[in-house]
């Protein structure tokens, strides 16, 4: 692209890039709404491949399209965070497993920088989740499998997941425990030990599960 609109092929993917971009970067925030007319206008397309990009997101549950009410960021409140958790707490750990038997330097090197990065904005909370889940999405990166790192970069939606850290009130201690144990999970699997790797990620979600809010 030189002028700043899409090619001709594949308008579709594209279009579905930029906004999918734009809601992971926090430029479409959590609940706002989502004009077809806008988006069409700014990336220099009709409306027809941002309604179909719009339909692929509220597939993967980042947009919800509403009856008369036209299309919104997805947005979590408490009641809603338990699902992305359990689906966190089935795929994570084994991803880690797959991290320690895997020789991924790239992702090894992305799951350290991301631990740095952790560390150093404590205890600014968009700056420290933003390290977070970069940490989890390089995990899964690490393992080496597409459809993994597909599907964790989904229940990563840095807007949503944004929206768990304000809610569990993060510490600026709590901050580096998590980093900490970033680090030890970091640590099993570059000494490749699959199964502390594995054990390891499923004790550091189900303890943030446990510090979600209650009603």
């Amino acid at each position: 692209m030189s002028d700043g609109r899409l090619e001709i092929a594949s308008v579709v993917d594209q279009v579905y890039g930029v906004i999918r971009e734009r809601i992971l970067a926090g430029e479409l925030p959590r609940g706002a709404r989502v004009h077809q007319e806008d988006i069409a206008a700014d990336l220099g397309v009709s409306r027809t491949p941002v309604r179909e990009a719009l339909r692929r997101l509220a597939a993967e549950g980042l947009i919800e399209m509403r009856t008369n009410r036209g299309a919104r960021v997805t947005d979590l409140g408490p009641d809603d965070m338990l699902h992305p958790y359990e689906a966190r707490l089935v795929v994570e750990p084994g991803a880690a497993r797959l991290a320690a038997q895997s020789e991924h330097p790239e992702g090894r090197a992305r799951m350290r920088r991301a631990v740095d990065a952790q560390r150093r904005a404590i205890p600014d909370v968009p700056r420290t989740f933003a390290a977070n889940r970069e940490f989890h999405i390089a995990l899964a990166q690490a393992s080496g499998n597409a459809f993994l790192l597909q599907f964790i970069e989904n229940l990563w939606v840095a807007r949503i997941g944004e929206a768990i850290y304000e809610h569990q009130a993060e510490t600026p201690e709590r901050m580096s425990l998590d980093a900490d144990e970033h680090e030890a999970i970091l640590d099993a699997v570059e000494a490749g030990d699959a199964r502390k790797a594995e054990s390891l990620t499923r004790r550091h979600i189900a303890d943030a599960m446990k510090r979600m809010p209650r009603d």
